[in-house]
């Protein structure tokens, strides 16, 4: 997909200005869908609230009217009269059932109206029920002597089963306040019911229900619910009703149940005479009927508007891209013989300012043609000069040594410092051309890599070291640890603000030794690290350079790394030279290497932990190590790479380097090799 992008400008720009409107249309259409969502729910809600007021409202009418007549009844004088005798008085109790049949009569929802007398057995009802099944709850209030309204529970009478629910309500006498019997007025459930059958709430999805203050089904459309615990159908609704009417101040509100498909809005108003909560239930699967109509009418749209936005969009970078691709052929059949082909220049806006740009490059580039085979011819004479212009070490060294004392008689310390730590530094790189040296050599190469470096980077970073003291006179492959520990400089402790610090760790594991080089600089991201670990695992596989060509690029680089070695000592010796007749000493900046020293470093292919260039692989154009420490240096992984191929070569496979490293937290890498008491 990169690839099909970046192979064609129109297809890049198409993108693009797709993406910028097409995007943002994407994206106010799902804006629309989710508010007409909400809406929509929020509509459902705001109707099913209504609906939900108002059944209230005809229930509390209902329950009012029942307490009305219950307290009119137990006060009713006749009914005292009789109850307060000690036998039962036929014509009286049939003039009292009289007027209970016609009060019945007169409420629809009233399915019986009975009197139980405390002094004899000659009940009074307005209905004949064959059986009944009152609630043991009921039964107890009764024998408690207080008033309750009992839960639903089935009565059989001459018009078979009916579902009621029963207000009992104590008659006491209005003299002495002694009990003289019991008042039960029973509300028909099919009555009461009629009111939650309505076919707009929830659109005709929704459900609604009459639920005791203990979470008992007093009434449903659905009757094989009544009765039942509503914790059977709706598990840990009833607290989670009850803890958010303690929220609200009216006693209603909503909430959000279950998850999934089970998942729906609950509608709840509280009943404040008996503690009845009326419920609401409207699935969730109404609004995702009505959102899928939103979303389809929404998708059209959009999708219309991205056809025509993407029609016209092509069609406009075609005419823009079109003079572009003309150029590109011009461009992808040039001759190397012959000049570039002229392009014909037909507008006056950019494009045609860029055909005539290209028109002048192709003339421009024949006078380059011929200036650049005459300044290769001079280029190969000069690096043949320069090659002539190489000296020996011992040389080297003398030399070396004369600027130290030209910088101490010139009282110029910090050269003169530089110069004995570079010095020492070369000295024990070169090691007498030995390829091994003991640990307490290879940690005091570091040091004065070290130093020179903190002469150049004053107070920028510290090198702190944790060697076990036992391994100091061991033997190890030289020059490992200094490509790491420069590498940790200008990789990790250069890129950071602020000073930081290098760790160089060394410890016996068994009869192996493992070295680390760790620094607090900014790390590595994950991509590169994979990169690094990649580059590292084709070396050890012997993919990335054949065994042959590293063999002849180490040889090819400690060649030249004594020439390179020898620039620096001439371009150092005039620098200090030149400081000393000037009286004034080497003028030396923070963070800042001197000129003489960054040229040195060019003509070596110095290069972030390279030793030098390989003769078999010459870069044409190196890159010095920069003197900002912000700057990053090109080809970073050569250093860590030849550092592996060495361990690999000398000690096997299981000597690799291993790098691990965290954005923002540092990087270190390790490897561990055999303890050697000997040089081989």
């Amino acid at each position: 997909m990169r690839g099909w992008l970046t192979s064609s400008l129109q297809r890049r720009l198409s993108v693009v200005i797709a993406g910028s409107m097409i995007v943002p249309m994407l994206a106010l259409g799902l804006f629309a869908f989710l508010i007409s969502s909400n809406i929509t729910e929020e509509k459902t809600k705001l109707t099913g609230s209504d609906m939900l007021k108002q059944m209230d409202a005809n229930l509390r009418f209902m329950l009012e009217d029942i307490e009305t007549l219950s307290i009119f009844l137990i006060g009713e004088r006749d009914l005292q009269a009789y109850l307060s005798r000690n036998e039962d008085m036929e014509a009286e109790r049939t003039a009292l059932v009289g007027r209970m049949t016609n009060l019945a009569a007169s409420k629809h929802y009233i399915a019986n109206i009975a009197v139980y007398p405390e002094r004899f057995d000659a009940g009074l009802s307005t209905a004949t029920w064959y059986e009944s099944e009152l609630p043991a709850a009921a039964k107890e209030a009764i024998a408690a002597g207080g008033k309750r309204w009992s839960d639903v529970y089935r009565i059989r009478d001459y018009a078979g089963d009916t579902q009621v629910i029963t207000l009992f309500r104590p008659i006491r006498s209005i003299y002495d306040f002694r009990r003289l019997g019991w008042l039960a007025i029973s509300l028909d459930e099919r009555e009461l019911s009629r009111n939650w059958n309505e076919p707009d709430f929830g659109q005709g999805a929704g459900r609604i229900e009459l639920i005791s203050a203990e979470g008992t089904i007093l009434s449903s459309a659905d009757k094989s619910r009544l009765g039942r615990p509503l914790a059977a159908y709706a598990p840990g609704l009833l607290a989670l009703l009850t803890e958010d009417a303690g929220r609200q101040q009216n006693g209603s509100g909503s909430v959000i149940y279950g998850e999934g498909r089970g998942k729906s809005t609950v509608l709840y108003r509280r009943e404040p005479l008996t503690g009845w909560i009326l419920l609401g239930t409207v699935p969730y699967e109404q609004y995702r009927a009505e959102n899928r109509y939103i979303l389809t009418l929404t998708a059209a749209v959009v999708g219309v508007s991205v056809a025509v936005c993407a029609a016209l969009i092509w069609l406009t970078v075609r005419r823009i891209t079109l003079p572009l691709r003309v150029l590109t052929r011009h461009l992808s059949r040039i001759d190397p013989e012959r000049p570039l082909p002229r392009f014909t220049v037909g507008t006056d806006d950019e494009i045609g300012r860029l055909g005539r740009s290209y028109n002048m490059l192709g003339a421009h580039i024949e006078r380059l043609k011929r200036e650049v085979i005459r300044g290769e011819a001079r280029k190969k004479e000069a690096d043949l000069r320069a090659l002539q212009a190489q000296i020996n070490p011992h040389f080297l060294y003398n030399t070396l040594s004369s600027i130290h004392w030209i910088a101490l008689m010139a009282d110029e310390k910090r050269i003169a410092e530089m110069v004995e730590g570079l010095s020492d530094f070369l000295r024990i790189s070169l090691n007498q051309g030995k390829e091994y040296c003991p640990v307490e050599q290879e940690l005091a190469h570091i040091r004065n890599y070290a130093r020179v470096q903190s002469i150049r980077f004053p107070d920028k970073f510290t090198v702190d070291y944790i060697v076990d003291e036992g391994l100091l006179d061991k033997w190890m492959l030289k020059l490992l640890l200094q490509p790491l520990v420069e590498n940790a400089l200008i990789h990790g402790i250069q890129k950071r603000e602020g000073p930081g610090t290098i760790t160089v760790l060394i410890q016996r594991e068994g009869r192996r030794m493992k070295v680390a080089v760790l620094d607090d600089g900014p790390g590595m991201t994950s991509e590169r690290l994979a990169e690094v670990r990649r580059m590292l695992e084709l070396r050890t596989r012997g993919e990335a350079v054949p065994a042959a060509v590293r063999e002849t690029r180490e040889r090819a680089a400690a060649a030249v790394a004594q020439g390179a070695v020898a620039a620096v000592a001439q371009g150092a010796t005039g620098a200090a030279v030149r400081g000393a007749a000037a009286g004034g000493g080497l003028e030396t900046r923070s963070g800042a290497a001197a000129p003489a020293v960054r040229e040195t470093r060019e003509e070596a292919g110095y290069d972030g932990g390279q030793r030098a260039r390989s003769e078999a692989n010459p870069d044409p154009d190196p890159d010095p190590v920069r003197d900002d420490p912000g700057e990053a240096v090109p080809n970073a992984g050569y250093g860590l790479g030849n550092v592996h191929e060495r361990l690999l070569l000398h000690y096997g496979r299981d000597s690799g380097l291993e790098v691990d490293s965290r954005e923002g937290e540092g990087t270190e890498v390790s490897f561990s090799i055999p303890i050697m008491e000997v040089s081989p």
